[in-house]
């Protein structure tokens, strides 16, 4: 189901208030609301079903994903509420407790305050987070903004949702499995700081429609072309070896189908290397556009506070009428 055409006709109502700043016509990651000339709002809502077994982690996976839209607006959180979609039975509340411990560790890490929640009785347990940040009008970062001869910057490597499929299905090691929860579990929180001390011209998180999806909707949003280097993209090498066995999500193939022709790739490709292109990520990292020259500095800064894997992955170009994203070896 295309939820974009479902409210597609909601969006220029919206948008009749001259303090919405950010709605959802391009399918940002968060909203934006005006308060004053100095402060705006940022708005996102996420939750995920169990990545892993340990609910605490789970717990901190789930609200790293979702504080990570704040970050992806160049926003700084400010208030979370917990979402608990919690079984009725088959559960203990010693788990329940640690799920929510998890989510208010990275809420504590990220500087912001837990106001309370919302809990519904549901056969699949789910669990995630309301986040309110604060932003200035005319510094905040959207999809819509990517500029040609903008360099692109990924600060996390993708792979994850074959990882945890892989490990449910028993072909994944545990070893592999915890560093990529590693990764999950980490905010956006300096990637995003590192960010804001250069002049980025647009930003989005990979998550759930993959770096394919995710890098189409800048192209879309920005209207130009997209062109990524595949050996230049932080990436568990292990996926390819899942993917090769068989291993793919429930949206592996829809997140395929979606791209459509607007992805595309250059040179000779494996079909393992095309799926992990649109293998859905969890808690993913962000995807900067911002200045050509600046974007070696940008990484350099990441590499320097932790970020090991951050890599100028590919450029922007100008649509020539049609946007597009081109994987290129």
């Amino acid at each position: 189901m295309d939820l974009s055409e479902i409210v597609k006709e909601f969006a220029g109502a919206a948008k009749t208030d001259p303090n919405l700043l950010v709605g959802f016509e391009t399918g940002d990651d968060a909203g934006v609301y005006r308060l004053s000339d100095e402060v705006a709002l940022v708005q996102t809502v996420d939750y995920i079903t169990p990545v892993v077994d340990d609910p605490f982690l789970y717990g901190q996976v789930a609200a790293s994903n979702s504080i990570s839209d704040v970050y992806a607006m160049g926003g700084r959180p400010l208030t979370a509420m917990n979402l608990c979609n919690f079984p009725a039975r088959n559960i203990d509340k010693a788990s329940l407790r640690k799920i929510l411990e998890g989510g208010f560790s990275k809420i504590k890490e990220a500087g912001a305050t837990l106001v309370g929640g919302h809990t519904v009785r549901d056969d699949e347990l789910k669990y995630g987070l309301s986040v309110t940040g604060l932003i200035h009008p005319k510094r905040i970062l959207t999809n819509a903004a990517a500029r040609p001869g903008d360099h692109l910057v990924l600060t996390k490597p993708i792979g994850t949702g074959v990882i945890i499929t892989g490990f449910r299905r028993g072909l994944a090691s545990d070893e592999l499995l915890m560093r990529a929860v590693d990764w999950m579990a980490a905010l956006n929180r300096v990637a995003c700081e590192t960010m804001l001390e250069f002049d980025p011209h647009a930003c989005t998180d990979v998550t759930g429609f993959g770096l394919s999806g995710h890098a189409l909707g800048m192209a879309k949003g920005s209207n130009v072309r997209m062109r990524i280097r595949f050996k230049d993209v932080p990436r568990y090498e292990e996926s390819l070896d899942l993917i090769g066995q068989g291993v793919a999500t429930s949206v592996t193939a829809s997140n395929m189908q979606a791209a459509g022709d607007f992805l595309t790739f250059s040179g000779n490709f494996t079909d393992e290397e095309r799926w992990l292109i649109v293998d859905p990520q969890t808690s993913g990292g962000l995807l900067i556009s911002l200045p050509a020259d600046q974007a070696p500095t940008l990484v350099a800064r990441l590499h320097e506070r932790g970020n090991r894997v951050a890599a100028v992955v590919g450029e922007v170009v100008p649509a020539d009428g049609r946007p597009g994203l081109e994987i290129v070896k």
